[in-house]
């Protein structure tokens, strides 16, 4: 009898902990759906919002695109100080700076060898000032990343729609990179081409914007000096545009697309970077960039024009809260400095952040799911609260429909949802929805499109004990990381 009570007592605890999803069999992983992000992407995903500075003659020219004959003298910053700008940066979670270390009009922030359009022949610093070097080392001391801009475009240049344009380009990535490294992202936009003063000819230059830098080989160049660093692009090939410069990301947003080098492949070009496509096949999320203020450089005329602190909530929200990065530029003014009113609105922007998520309601509480990937605890419900990304909650191969429910032990007002998969293996979900429990009955509360490595939903304040996340559609078997509840 005491032989059958055991075995009964061990059928029972089986049965327990396979309800708990805490079986012992082997079970192996979901297998990766491709295509799945590099290291350096992961790397990138990670950040999640840094700055953009943009800086340089038309500062005090007050334009946004230089003609490129403006003189170097005009470029004389009076009190610089590019530790003020990442000391805020970082106070206000920003993790990396991105510098327009040459913009259309072709001027060069550092000493370069291969112009005299540059800040050596600026009287700031009697021609001896290098804003690179200098940003370069607020940001080493800081402990920020640094990641440089620049233009394939140059309004200066007199060579500029020749070949030897295209050595030239190439001579001053060599500079800035064996210089200024590491360099953790490569921004480049697409312009190119147009009106220019090309040292004089004051004429409209084209070029084919497919083949005239030859991308891959510059790239491949770049690549060597620094085998870690993000390209940016409209389309790739690291990470790309998001289609617009309004600071938002379509809801449905795949990182995945396909392209060629740079360009986007099928479909319209705005609506494929701005939400990517469920068939792509390479990995290139998108990155939301915007400006703190109407225009990029610094117009005195704009002070009073700086987006609020709840503007750049909604920006965080429709960018970081859709799976991409944000990339928030903040122009220094003629002194050298961030404007007061940016500082201002930054501030309050942290401020709001902070207060809305500050504490994670569901870390470390108790979750169940409908299925559990084998019955095996290592693809356990718990492991979506359990602060560790680790891990994650998974289903069998054949489920691409299920549920997730975190137990909070109490009623609390909720607002907010963060959801993120284990994109290691790649995006997968396609739809779902929030669910909350009230008087003993599910209510849905917010339903959403697509996952990737994060999205955050803003509720309608509501009171529970229960929270419920329903895949309603997916590639292939979800693979949940991470669910925060604020």
């Amino acid at each position: 009898m005491k032989t059958k009570r055991i075995i009964g007592l061990m059928a029972q605890l089986f049965v327990i902990l396979l309800l708990m999803g805490c079986t012992s069999t082997v079970v192996d992983p979901p297998a990766p759906l491709y295509p799945v992000p590099t290291e350096r992407q992961l790397a990138w995903h990670e950040l999640e919002q840094y700055a953009f500075v943009h800086f340089t003659t038309n500062t005090f020219t007050d334009k946004e695109w230089g003609y490129g004959d403006e003189d170097p003298a005009i470029f004389n910053p009076t009190n610089f100080d590019p530790e003020q700008w990442c000391r805020v940066f970082k106070d206000v979670g920003l993790k990396a700076v991105i510098l327009t270390c040459k913009h259309h009009d072709g001027f060069c922030l550092w000493p370069s060898s291969y112009t005299e359009h540059s800040v050596k022949k600026s009287p700031w610093k009697e021609g001896n000032g290098d804003v690179v070097q200098e940003l370069r080392d607020a940001c080493e001391k800081l402990g920020l990343k640094f990641g440089i801009y620049l233009s394939p475009w140059d309004r200066n240049h007199a060579g500029y729609g020749r070949e030897d344009y295209v050595q030239y380009y190439r001579d001053q990535l060599k500079e800035i990179f064996t210089r200024y490294g590491p360099v953790f992202e490569m921004w480049f936009d697409g312009a190119n081409g147009g009106t220019g003063y090309y040292g004089g000819a004051d004429e409209k230059r084209n070029i084919n914007k497919r083949t005239y830098y030859d991308w891959p080989g510059t790239l491949e160049m770049v690549r060597a000096m620094e085998p870690e660093v993000i390209f940016f692009s409209d389309a790739g090939p690291d990470i790309r545009w998001c289609g617009n410069e309004r600071g938002f990301v379509n809801e449905t947003n795949w990182n995945i697309i396909s392209t060629d080098t740079l360009y986007a492949g099928k479909g319209g070009i705005t609506e494929i970077l701005n939400t990517g496509s469920e068939d792509g096949d390479k990995w290139i999320p998108a990155e939301v960039d915007v400006s703190i203020r109407p225009g990029w450089f610094y117009h005195a005329d704009e002070d009073e024009k700086v987006k609020t602190p709840e503007a750049l909530f909604d920006i965080y929200l429709s960018s970081v809260g859709r799976g991409s990065n944000l990339l928030l530029n903040i122009p220094p003014d003629r002194r050298g400095l961030l404007h007061e009113n940016d500082v201002k609105a930054l501030t309050g922007w942290k401020k709001l952040l902070d207060e809305a998520f500050k504490l994670n309601l569901a870390l470390r509480k108790k979750a169940t799911a409908d299925n559990v990937r084998g019955g095996n605890n290592k693809y356990a419900a718990q492991n979506i609260t359990d602060g560790d990304p680790e891990t994650y909650w998974a289903t069998d191969d054949e489920v691409t429909a299920a549920s997730v429910t975190v137990a909070l032990n109490e009623k609390k007002e909720i607002k907010y949802i963060f959801v993120q998969e284990y994109i290691k293996l790649g995006q997968r979900v396609r739809t779902f929805d929030v669910e909350v429990e009230k008087d003993g009955e599910w209510e849905k509360v917010a339903s959403s499109t697509t996952i990737g490595y994060k999205k955050i939903l803003r509720l309608s304040p509501v009171l529970t004990s229960k929270v419920r996340i329903k895949i309603t559609g997916a590639r292939a078997c979800p693979c949940i990381s991470n669910i925060e509840v604020y």
